[in-house]
């Protein structure tokens, strides 16, 4: 039976993953401007991109989740007694983009991750093209985090929405 614990228990966990993605997007945009200025190689160059561009998203995403989370819990838990409708109207029509959302991300990341390991295969053994070689295994870091998250983050999101589609069969 899904409970307004529940969807505290979500918007809690959701809050507290956006500070981890938060965090690891300001570390990897330390590292990258360390790498950058400070790095006397290619390999650091090269690094450098996908950890500052990957880490500005995780940053931004990571920000915008964390602020929006405690109103959306209150708008929900306050929709579940109040005007359950609401739930079905805009929450469900909401979750049901995100996890749209999800199935696209996994797509990028998996390609993300799999340019990342190509191009550390195929410039391993190429000093000369060293940049490309530290380029490929930040990237894949970057994507393996970003598929890491978003895959708990998709469970959970699953795991809601099926929650208020059986409240609001209950409700019918």
């Amino acid at each position: 039976m899904f409970t307004k614990q529940d969807i505290e228990r979500y918007f809690i966990a959701e809050k507290q993953e956006s500070l981890v993605f938060l965090i690891i997007g300001c570390l990897a945009i330390v590292l990258a401007l360390v790498a950058w200025f400070y790095g006397r190689t290619s390999f650091f160059r090269g690094a450098a991109i996908p950890l500052l561009l990957v880490g500005l998203i995780q940053g931004i995403v990571g920000f915008t989740v964390y602020r929006r989370s405690d109103d959306d819990r209150v708008r929900n838990v306050y929709a579940f007694d109040m005007n359950p409708g609401q739930l079905r109207t805009e929450e469900l029509s909401r979750m049901e983009k995100v996890n749209k959302n999800f199935d696209i991300y996994f797509g990028i990341e998996v390609a993300l991750a799999f340019i990342g390991v190509g191009l550390v295969i195929y410039f391993r053994r190429k000093p000369d093209l060293v940049f490309w070689y530290g380029f490929g295994v930040a990237l894949a870091l970057q994507a393996v985090i970003m598929l890491t998250a978003d895959y708990f983050a998709e469970k959970r999101a699953d795991k809601y929405t099926a929650g208020i589609i059986d409240f609001l069969k209950e409700k019918d």
